[in-house]
């Protein structure tokens, strides 16, 4: 990361300038909050994100739970959408804006969905999706198994599944859809281990316009 980025980062922290000119018009049905996996799903090369449908991309790649937390207000709430889809938890687990605890990203995931909910939005919690470590690209390279520990990620989506049913939110089980049999994300599914491709993305669109169905019912 150059100097003029780091300061950048540094002046805003959660990024509120990303977005703030397109909120000014934005008038979305549904939002997804996220990270690059968010992010990422805007790209024509994975089929453009959810065409004809008003939803809205919200997704800021590298984005831990309390960056999230603190653009919440204006990337969701201010749009008045109808529901969110909340996609989080993987960059806190490796740690990108320092260490977290487990109890740390639940409650960050808590105080998202609470602020959506008493403003009239449907929540639609997604769980961590899973990773693998069958692209690792050469032998000093950190697998994201080892930065993002299958048994955090299964913890999380754990509580999440929980949290979900005893408030009324909607679980969006992206994980067991994306997993092989030794537990970890089907390598067809990534290129990297950790982003989804445009076979990943075809697999996880159809599950999260379900949950959207339910939510909105």
């Amino acid at each position: 990361m150059t100097v003029v980025n780091q300061d950048t980062r540094l002046r805003d922290w959660a990024n509120l300038a990303r977005y703030r000119e397109a909120n000014r018009s934005a008038k979305p049905q549904v939002v997804f909050m996220g990270d690059s996996i968010t992010d990422l799903w805007q790209q024509e090369r994975f089929g453009g994100f959810f065409p004809g449908k008003s939803y809205a991309d919200r997704g800021i790649s590298a984005q831990t739970t309390p960056q999230m937390l603190v653009r919440f207000r204006p990337d969701v709430v201010a749009l008045k959408p109808r529901a969110v889809v909340i996609l989080a938890g993987t960059n806190d687990i490796a740690g990108n804006t320092g260490p977290m605890t487990n109890e740390e990203i639940q409650s960050n995931l808590t105080s998202m969905s609470e602020l959506a909910k008493a403003n009239g939005i449907r929540v639609v919690l997604a769980s961590i999706t899973p990773v693998s470590a069958y692209h690792v690209a050469n032998a000093s390279a950190v697998a994201q198994t080892t930065r993002r520990p299958v048994a955090r990620i299964k913890a999380i989506n754990d509580w999440m599944k929980a949290y979900a049913a005893a408030n009324k939110h909607v679980y969006l089980d992206y994980y067991a859809a994306m997993i092989d049999g030794t537990g970890m994300l089907k390598a067809e599914f990534s290129e990297d281990d950790l982003h989804p491709n445009a076979a990943g993305y075809k697999v996880m669109a159809p599950l999260a316009e379900a949950a959207i169905a339910q939510a909105l019912r």
